[in-house]
């Protein structure tokens, strides 16, 4: 879909401090040997982990043009990757990174800033859940136990570490202790609340910002060719993160679909309210969404959070903050916003999240969707305390 150049410092779309640090402890010979980096979708993180590890590897080699293009390739011998995968058509059971190399060089190629579903996607598993089990982390202490190849450091990249099972976190976490020498851990997540805490303790932690809006435009038009106002004009919508700019001027028509559900959901929730005959309208709705995989339905309550929000800064008159643009006809955000406020947001954002935790652990997603359904009734009729 989009290819960019892999993969050093260069490329990667603002966050200087971060680089700037970087290259810095480096260069001092101060490498951690486990480095946590947290950051949100389209910021940069597997980006940057990609380019840290180049760095290191490249500035102890002998022919650092080599090392350079092995790198670009993702085909050093001394840089490994660990991420989230499930079984498919052609891997049956006990699938591990290792069985998808191929696939994964290509994703980062194409999707520098991709997400886990655009990955799980490209695999053919979006209707599944992608984890990293007690499998893959055998075979990371496997792979960490052997010397180096070229004699310098061996660099394990595990991307969406959030998606790390407890059983394969309970058994890196000796090697997180005490890795062997010259071994670097590089792990990388969007949600850190995900991560065992006695993970997060045996590293060192970055924090990524979100992207402003002006890396975005200079990246849509870098590396996209983009006119520099409609640039801008994406960037706004954006909200920090780079890979939905590529999806809006692509335009990808995800958010169109979700737009949709979220619109039919909150007019079903308005009228339900005293009118029995409308929870019918509810139920379909949440066998509608029932029907896509468990990463469309976690992707959609997320958009749903943003939504409220949106809808919340509109109505305490936060507009420079509001970048959601509805496309639906008859719908208006200006419309929506006075029924999402301080009496109600909190809730609301609470039960959107308890649904995701519980689809992502397998619940029942008509049963949780109903639930939440039924909950939204009472809260978008709620006051707002004075």
């Amino acid at each position: 879909m989009f290819t960019f150049a892999l993969m050093e410092f260069s490329d990667i779309l603002g966050q200087e401090h971060l680089k700037n640090h970087l290259m810095k402890s480096t260069d001092n010979g101060r490498v951690s040997h486990a480095q946590l980096f947290i950051g949100k979708e389209g910021a940069g993180v597997l980006s940057m982990a990609i380019a840290y590890a180049q760095y290191i590897l490249c500035s102890t080699s002998n022919d650092k043009e080599t090392c350079a293009i092995k790198c670009s390739k993702l085909m050093h011998p001394d840089l490994h990757f660990a991420f989230p995968v499930a079984s498919n058509d052609k891997i049956k059971s006990k699938p591990v990174s290792n069985n998808f190399l191929e696939e994964w060089r290509q994703f980062v190629t194409d999707h520098p800033y991709g997400n886990l579903f655009e990955w799980l996607q490209s695999i053919g598993i979006e209707n599944k859940q992608g984890q990293i089990g007690v499998d893959e982390a055998e075979e990371i202490v496997k792979s960490l136990k052997l010397k180096s190849y070229e004699g310098g450091y061996k660099i394990m990249i595990i991307w969406m570490a959030d998606k790390m099972n407890t059983s394969a976190a309970n058994k890196l976490l000796k090697l997180l202790e005490e890795p062997p020498e010259k071994t670097v851990f590089i792990l990388t997540a969007e949600d850190e609340d995900q991560l065992i805490t006695t993970i997060k303790s045996r590293c060192q932690i970055l924090q990524f910002p979100l992207l402003s809006e002006t890396d975005i435009t200079k990246g849509l038009v870098a590396l996209e060719g983009t006119d520099p106002p409609i640039a801008a004009q994406i960037a706004h919508q954006a909200d920090g993160n780079f890979n939905k700019a590529l999806h809006l001027l692509h335009n990808d028509n995800s958010d169109e679909q979700f737009e949709q559900w979220f619109i039919v959901w909150v007019r079903a929730a308005f009228k339900a309210k005293g009118n029995a005959a409308v929870i019918q309208d509810l139920i379909e709705w949440s066998e509608t969404i029932a029907k896509s995989g468990r990463e469309t339905q976690k992707r959609f309550l997320n958009y749903c959070l943003q939504f409220f929000r949106q809808a919340l800064l509109l109505n305490y008159n936060a507009e420079p903050l509001v970048f959601l643009e509805p496309k639906s006809p008859g719908f208006k955000l200006e419309n929506f916003a006075p029924f999402i406020h301080s009496g109600n947001i909190m809730e609301i954002n609470k039960e959107l999240n308890d649904a995701i935790y519980h689809i992502e652990r397998n619940g029942n997603p008509k049963i949780i969707l109903l639930d939440l359904s039924i909950k939204l009734t009472r809260l978008l009729h709620s006051k707002e305390q004075s």
